[in-house]
């Protein structure tokens, strides 16, 4: 195998630095205010949390200039100009915040989990539908260069038979994550579990699934996992992990093998990418932005040129079907079929979507594959090399 590094970075057409909000001034809000101090794709013009004392002092530490301030997006939208929103709020609050971004017309880059349930992204689905509006979930755990050089090698490896991942850690979060039900499964496997699709192009059909607590875990719920799923074309991917595992910890991304019809992958998850095939196989390592100013520069990209970004919300949805799919395994000991799920999620969004015209839109669907295939935003699929 050889490797060679390129580069190819985002294009986007206009010079011009786009403005945008914030919403959510905690640890990964200002992971956003630092990178965007830097970014050459937009600028900070304002940042709002519920908690302004919080917002403030965010601003002030990340010593960013200039920024608008407040608790009401409406009101620093007005103030400062902003062309898009960035939301960085707890996942309940998802759905409230990215509802008045697009009824003010702005698009929107939203952290994942889009939401709480598989049923209320759907719901977001048809809101994106009936505003007419972007958005786009950063899971930015897809904008890795080395990933993306997986990814070449998985095409060149045939018909694919099993892919394992392995993520182990000890991350220590205080606050809401390590209060999560499923902590693991929900915060971070939905990272892997998305890079999979991204890397193979296989949709998740089936999982079985097993989570627990380990005895000395931090967390109030279940830390570890280990899932089969099985994919379209009969590939399996088999899934190990834990956020409470202080030996050999793998990287944040995983340690990934992928065994196919002409040969085997492997990605350690940082810098080294291993390829043992009965051809050699050549993969070039981009040096595209990564990690969120990855994601950002995809959903600059998006909007300045109006075309769909890879992870619209419509592709997202079948990463956090897996993640729900798996957690709902692990309740019942049970495998679970993920087309059944997305049926009885689709059924419950209706049911419980609070707007009008939402929830015709939902209805107008037929079914939820109807609504997921059509209606993407943008006019082209964007493909990251």
């Amino acid at each position: 195998m050889s490797i060679s590094t390129e580069s190819q970075e985002f294009a986007v057409e206009s010079n011009e630095r786009m403005p945008v909000v914030v919403v959510g001034a905690g640890a990964m809000g200002r992971s956003w205010i630092r990178m965007l101090a830097s970014s050459p794709h937009a600028r900070l013009v304002g940042l709002v949390d519920l908690d302004l004392p919080l917002a403030e002092r965010a601003v002030l530490e990340e010593a960013a200039s200039g920024v608008i301030v407040g608790t009401s997006l409406e009101e620093v939208v007005a103030n400062s100009g902003a062309e898009a929103v960035i939301n960085v709020t707890v996942p309940q609050a998802h759905r409230i915040v990215n509802e008045t971004a697009l009824l003010i017309g702005l698009p929107v880059l939203c952290e994942k989990p889009i939401a709480e349930t598989l049923p209320a992204a759907i719901q977001q689905v048809a809101l994106a539908d009936v505003t007419g509006g972007l958005i786009m979930v950063s899971q930015s755990r897809r904008y890795f260069n080395h990933l993306s050089a997986l990814r070449q090698a998985v095409s060149k490896l045939g018909a694919l038979g099993t892919v394992t991942t392995d993520f182990f850690h000890a991350d220590h979060e205080p606050g809401f994550r390590e209060q999560m039900l499923h902590p693991l499964l929900v915060d971070m496997s939905i990272h892997h579990f998305d890079a999979l699709r991204h890397i193979t192009g296989h949709e998740p059909l089936s999982v079985q699934c097993s989570a627990w607590n380990p005895s000395w875990s931090w967390y109030a719920s279940n830390a570890s996992a280990t899932a089969v799923f099985e994919l379209t074309d009969g590939v399996r991917y088999v899934y190990a992990g834990s956020r409470c595992s202080p030996g050999l910890q793998t990287s944040w991304n995983g340690s990934w093998h992928v065994y196919g019809e002409h040969g085997a992958a492997h990605w350690d998850g940082d810098h080294h990418v291993e390829v043992d095939a009965e051809a050699d196989i050549t993969v070039d390592v981009p040096s595209d932005y990564e990690n969120i100013a990855g994601s950002l520069a995809a959903f600059v990209e998006s909007v300045r040129n109006n075309t769909t970004p890879e992870n619209e919300i419509r592709d997202n949805i079948a990463s956090l079907a897996m993640v729900e799919a798996a957690a709902l395994s692990a309740a019942s000991g049970e495998r679970v079929v993920i087309a059944d799920l997305l049926a009885a999620s689709y059924a419950e969004a209706i049911a419980t979507e609070r707007r009008d015209d939402v929830r015709e839109r939902l209805a107008a669907w037929g079914s939820v594959e109807a609504g997921l295939s059509s209606g993407h935003w943008g006019t082209a699929a964007l493909a990251r090399a």
